[in-house]
């Protein structure tokens, strides 16, 4: 009898009885219960985290931010309402407390009554963190804990960013502010830098003028100098002048009161009232002067003169004596002693004319050579006399106004050259104090020309100094900031949040259930084989006793188990996908490789069951527990201990799982291809060994008998 023939007798044993049947149903629905209900369970527990009641205590008493008031509490109340993240209920510290211990609440979150004001210190001198505080029990529940843990660091950095934004904003307004400010400094060190260029050249014009005005001074100084010393000239020769002039002015007095004494005198009177008679006198005079002057040569020789001269003075002296004893020694001097005094007056008279005479002819003194001459000149001036005889008067008057003109004038200049002379002291002094004054100033444009020197070169470095810090500025201004309220807005939101995560899922399970389905559906199809073999002997009994061939005898145990739990996966599929909404990318491949799931683990449960016989339920039982444990389907193997990862590549369900995620949420197919081929290997190598089981079984022994354990 073929295998498959065997095969379905062995089914149709199940349709002999109402137990029976039960049986069948109750082992087509196993893997369905074992399966469905837990993937029901856990089909989307992050989407009813709004059904956990999570205590909310909001103490913060908010602050005051340049006249703004802050609530950051009230906004993390909002946005975690507005979340639905978890049932959020307002309450007391208190009563959050309490319900947290019993079990009322699986968690707590606290803002502190501080939070506002350490949030707004972020801009202040003494920044502090703003702490929310997270109270979890788990005692309650473990997973509650965790998950909360991953949503309050979400809410912790959403009010990190918004606090960041506030502080980051007004870090972009100040950049902005000090933009401007700078901008404007940056002008004003041009503005100063253009005034410093001008003051520079101005220096170097005050410089310049400073070195003209100290070479003038010197000029100047030596000028007054010279002028000081000719002041000095000028102050003596004005009071010499001034002396003269005053010598004169006496002089031209004495004179004036001689001419006009003279002029009013009888001898003026006379000389004007008998100028023609004069002028006659003056005529005969002339011609008596010419008629001696031609008889000079008459005039008597020396000798003679000399003998008349002695002669005139014996005859006087006699007559003298003769007078001395007759009229002065006499006691009654006669009458003749008058006469007798003419007489010896006229003796002396004519005794001096004689000495004069002779004097005159000896020539002693050549007065006598000179004597044509001065009667030349006596001719002269009595013609001249002559002439002006008749307007001798006129003249006379002229003369007296001349003279009274001139005394006038000379006392004016007198007057003008004693103050000429006092005006020439005070220049003097003036000019002496000039003098110092030049000096001093002459000293004094010295240093002003230093230190406008001096002056020039602080400008060159203040001038080169503006351009740095002009420069610098301009510099500064390029270098800081200046956001617009859009650009600012940008980066603002940059600031606050700079590293993004782009979370982007390739095969992305849609809820937790599509993602653990790889896990339990083999679960569940081992579990549903392993109940089979309970209700399925592992070999064929009848193929057994008639001897049948070994391969022929393992077919005819494998194929019953295969054809139910093939109903089993089907069943399962069909509630997953059109019960739960499971999606499978690749329903086909799926259908088939749940199959050759079903065909493996039915070899592998049937050879242990074979082998070892009721011990071998045990095995299958503790070889269940090895591949949950190490098929990964919850964590990543990795994250297991090393014994677990050490027995997950030698184990079928973990090729099992990872050729359902492919199949179920799509990838690469070669992870299911490798699955397939594990899975035909472990399949044929479970035949192989169950052909040699049945082999074995085929001659019966005492343990076959009476076996040790028996369930």
């Amino acid at each position: 009898m073929r295998s498959p023939r065997l095969a379905a007798l062995e089914l149709r044993k199940f349709g002999r009885g109402a137990l029976p049947r039960a049986a069948l149903v109750a082992l087509l629905l196993l893997p369905l219960l074992y399966g469905a209900l837990y993937l029901w369970s856990f089909w989307d527990p992050y989407g009813r985290l709004d059904k956990v009641p999570v205590a909310l205590v909001n103490a913060d008493r908010g602050a005051t931010v340049d006249g703004k008031r802050l609530t950051a509490g009230d906004s993390i109340v909002d946005g975690l309402r507005d979340s639905k993240t978890f049932r959020w209920r307002e309450t007391s510290a208190a009563e959050a407390r309490k319900g947290l211990e019993d079990g009322t609440y699986y968690l707590s979150l606290t803002i502190p009554a501080d939070f506002s004001r350490r949030v707004a210190s972020s801009a202040g001198d003494s920044p502090e963190t703003g702490a929310l505080q997270v109270r979890t029990n788990d005692a309650n529940n473990y997973i509650v804990g965790s998950i909360s843990r991953t949503v309050f660091s979400e809410v912790r950095a959403a009010a990190s960013r918004k606090a960041s934004r506030t502080f980051y904003d007004r870090i972009f307004v100040s950049f902005s502010t000090l933009h401007g400010k700078t901008q404007e400094a940056a002008e004003g060190a041009d503005k100063l830098g253009d005034g410093i260029g001008t003051a520079r050249k101005g220096a170097g014009d005050l410089k310049d003028g400073l070195a003209k005005a100290a070479e003038g001074s010197g000029r100047l100084r030596k000028g007054v100098g010279e002028l000081y010393g000719g002041a000095g000239k000028l102050d003596d020769a004005s009071g010499q002048l001034a002396d003269g002039a005053g010598k004169v002015a006496a002089g031209t007095r004495e004179l004036a009161d001689r001419v006009n004494g003279a002029a009013t005198s009888p001898d003026a009177r006379y000389v004007k009232e008998h100028a023609r008679e004069i002028g006659e006198d003056a005529r005969k005079v002339a011609a008596e002067a010419r008629t001696l002057r031609r008889h000079l040569d008459d005039l008597p020789s020396a000798a003679t003169t000399a003998k008349l001269a002695r002669g005139s003075a014996a005859g006087a002296e006699v007559l003298g004596d003769s007078y001395a004893e007759l009229c002065e020694r006499a006691a009654e001097p006669p009458a003749f002693c008058p006469k007798l005094r003419k007489a010896l007056f006229a003796a002396r008279q004519s005794a001096l004319g004689a000495r004069e005479l002779d004097t005159l002819m000896q020539n002693r003194n050549g007065e006598l050579d000179a004597f044509p001459a001065k009667l030349d000149a006596l001719r002269s001036g009595a013609e001249k006399l002559r002439d002006k005889a008749p307007t001798l008067a006129s003249e006379i008057d002229a003369a007296v106004r001349d003279v009274n003109a001139l005394d006038s004038g000379a006392h004016r200049v007198a007057d003008g050259a004693e103050k000429l002379h006092g005006g020439a002291g005070k220049l003097r002094d003036g000019l002496g104090t000039a003098r110092t004054g030049a000096a001093g100033l002459d000293d004094g444009l010295g240093k002003l020309r230093d230190g406008a020197d001096k002056l020039q070169g602080g400008m060159v470095k203040l001038s080169d100094g503006s351009s740095k810090l002009a420069g610098g500025l301009h510099d500064g201004v390029r270098k800081i900031p200046d956001y617009g309220k859009d650009e600012r807005d940008a980066r603002t939101e940059v600031m606050a949040d700079p590293v993004g995560l782009a979370s982007h899922a390739t095969h992305k399970a849609p809820n937790y259930g599509t993602g653990f389905a790889p896990y339990f559906i083999p679960l569940s199809l081992w579990v549903g084989a392993m109940v089979a073999y309970m209700l399925f002997p592992p070999l064929n009994r009848r193929a057994l006793a008639a001897g049948a061939p070994a391969w022929r005898t393992a077919l005819a145990g494998w194929l019953p188990v295969v054809a139910v739990g093939v109903l089993q996966a089907g069943a399962l599929l069909a509630v997953l996908c059109w019960g739960l909404g499971l999606h499978l990318a690749r329903a086909a491949g799926t259908i088939g490789f749940l199959c050759l799931t079903t065909a493996s683990f039915a070899a592998i449960v049937q050879w242990l069951n074979a082998r070892f016989g009721p011990a071998g339920r045990i095995l299958v039982l503790m070889l269940l527990m090895l591949q949950l444990t190490s098929a990964g389907g919850t964590y990543p193997v990795q994250t297991s201990p090393g014994f677990f990862n050490a027995l997950h590549p030698f184990l079928p369900m973990s090729y099992v799982v990872d050729g359902l995620r492919h199949l179920i949420t799509g990838g690469d197919p070669a992870a299911v291809w490798r699955a397939c081929a594990v899975l035909a290997a472990f399949a044929a190598g479970a035949l192989a060994l169950t052909a040699w089981t049945a082999r074995r079984r085929q001659v019966w022994t005492v343990r076959d008998l009476h076996p040790e354990l028996s369930l």
